[in-house]
Order: structure tokens, then sequence, then C-alpha cells
């Protein structure tokens, strides 16, 4: 038996109701393979900056350290921010202090009905973006700027070893899949970006059996569109891939569709790619499939045997629920609940073939 020790922190807006359907998925998991989960959750977010003055809690980032792994549900209120305007977004600070570079946001297309795009089917739009978390542009998002002041600026910090060690994050991911790394910049106007493109090549050197190919950010804007199949795996800056994910995930059903993993050397925290969806919190209508395929992209991330068949069995389970097209939440033009989709795939999980 092998047993796991995961931390959850619910969050804000729909992040608690989402939560309760991954782990829903785990304990189905729980009956139908010799895993257990032991499950504690921590109170961060903008819930709690406004009960008790901090959206990080002293003592939480040391306390997640001693956790197998993280599964978050979603921070941050569009009302509640800081004096420099900015939303609190103690996700970007777990990042930070836990060193995970590496955003991994896979992108899959599971029903055919879920894409805006004429012509493709389940399967055939199938890519990962992998997002430099540390630096960037968002390296600037704690600054701030006088009311009288007749400008701001950012700035976009680009390192070698991020770089570096992004771009072999990349390289390794291809090596599973298809074998085609992507670099997404805008070297031709930016010389941060010059940089990251030089230091991507110099990486691609070292993976003889890797394709690359290097693209405009605007034109990869164009090309998700026209052409997503031929993508595999798309290595960016910060801010970059962060539009650029939504842009994906509005090609396979919208925001809850795509999960997320934010991964570094020690650590991982997964959570779905959508924010807190404060609109729609408490109504039943937000979509767990994100969130539970964040728990699946976890387990895989754990990497034991056992651990590796039950993402699959996830997944797999997923597919099968969403093979109904009576099964979807009202984002996939669906009728259930947040809590009906979780069942449907709870009972999928406890009951379809084990690989």
């Amino acid at each position: 038996m092998t047993t796991f020790r995961i931390a959850a922190l619910p969050g804000d807006g729909i992040g608690p109701e989402v939560t309760v359907e991954a782990m829903k998925a785990l304990r189905a998991v729980e009956a139908r393979l010799p895993l257990r989960f032991e499950l504690e959750e921590f109170s961060v977010g903008a819930g709690e900056y406004l009960r008790g003055g901090d959206p990080l809690p002293t003592g939480v980032i040391e306390c997640l350290q001693r956790f197998d792994a993280v599964l978050l549900g979603a921070m941050g209120l569009p009302d509640v921010r800081w004096p420099n305007g900015t939303e609190m977004a103690p996700q970007l600070d777990i990042r930070e202090r836990l060193d995970l570079y590496a955003g991994h946001r896979p992108i899959r297309l599971y029903q055919e009905r879920h894409t805006p795009l004429k012509g493709y089917r389940a399967g055939e739009i199938d890519f990962v973006i992998v997002r430099e978390q540390t630096e960037g542009l968002f390296w600037s998002r704690k600054g701030t700027f006088s009311p009288d002041a007749n400008d701001a600026t950012d700035t976009l910090r680009i390192t070698r070893p991020a770089a570096e060690r992004v771009c072999r994050y990349a390289f390794e991911l291809a090596r599973k899949r298809r074998g085609l790394v992507t670099l997404v910049d805008k070297a031709n106007v930016l010389p941060s970006m010059a940089f990251f493109r030089m230091i991507f090549r110099e990486v691609a050197s070292a993976y003889p059996d890797i394709r690359s190919e290097c693209v405009y950010v605007d034109a990869a804007g164009l090309y998700l569109v026209q052409r997503p199949h031929t993508f595999d795996v798309i290595v960016t800056e910060n801010m970059f891939g962060d539009i650029l994910s939504d842009l994906a995930a509005a090609l396979i059903g919208g925001m809850g569709m795509a999960p997320s993993g934010d991964i570094g050397e020690r650590y991982g925290v997964f959570q779905p790619s959508h924010g807190s969806a404060p609109d729609i919190a408490g109504q039943g209508k937000a979509n767990p499939v994100a969130m539970i395929l964040s728990a699946a992209l976890m387990l895989e991330w754990l990497g034991r045997p056992d651990a590796l068949r039950a993402a699959a069995l996830i997944h797999r389970a997923v597919e099968t629920a969403l093979a109904d097209p009576g099964n979807g939440t009202p984002d996939l033009r669906g009728s259930l609940t947040t809590a009906e989709m979780g069942d449907r795939i709870a009972n999928e999980i406890r009951s379809c073939e084990l690989a």
C-alpha cells in the first residue's frame, strides 16, 4: 500500500467546489488500487485575507514542503486588491518561493463537440504549453506607481539559468511525446526575447533527436487557431504562456477543461488553469474536469507505478464520461451540476477497466 500526503488549498470562488470533486476522484481511485491519500486542507487566498489579514499566512509554505504534492483550487477575488491595484494572488508567491519554474499546461480535446474549430475529432488537438514561471514580465508584479505619475514601467527579466532549465524541461517532455519543441517569443523586437531564443538554440543542440522551431507570439496565436494539431510542446515566457494558455483552452471546451501543474525540482502544485470565477461560485455551475485532470497530472508527476496507473484510470474515466453527450456542465452546453459531473467521473473510475 502506497500512501501520499496531499495538501489541499481550496482557495476562493469556485475553488472549494472543484476541489471537493478532485478529492472525490481520488477516493474513487483508492477503491481500485493499493493507494491511499492523506488529505489536509489549508486556508489561503483572498478570503483568508478578509478573515485574517494575510492571504498566505505565516508558516503555510513551510507546511506545504512536508507534503508529497499540493492541490490548489483557485485563488483571488476581483475586488480584493493590494494598494498598487493588483489582485491578491498568493499562488504566484507559492510558485516563486517553492521555485516552481515550469508551468505544465496540457491541452487535449476530449470530444469533437467541445471545440469551436471545424473538423477536429477527439485527440487530434493534443499539446502541452510549458510556461516559465519565475521571471519574465511577471517579475515586475510587486512594483508600484505614484497616482500623480506620468508613466509606469514593468521590466521583462530573462536569466540564463531560468531559460536553460525551462527549455530542458520542454525537451525532456518532448522526448516522451512526439518529439517537437516550439519556442514562442518576440525575438524580432525585444532583446530579452532574442536572448531567450539564443539560449533555446543552445539547449536544442544537446537534443539532436528532438525537432525544434521558433515562432513569434503573434504568429503562434494565429497558428493555434488555424492548425493546433501541429504543435507538441510549446515553451515560452511567463506572460506569453499565461495568455496563450487561455486561448488554447478555448480550443478544447474552455477553462473548465484545462488542467495545469506548477513544477520545480522538488515540489509540485497542481491546479486548474481557470480562476476563481466568483460570478458563478456557489451555484453548482463550475466544471470540475480541469481540477480532476490536475489531480491526474499530480499522480503522473508523483511517478510511482500505482500512481501512474491511477492517472491513466482518471483519464480513461474522464474520456468515458464525456463520451456521453448528456454529461456536461453549462460551459459544455450541458445541464449537470458540479457535483453531478464529479459523480459521473467518480463512478467511471470505480467501474472502468484497469490497464
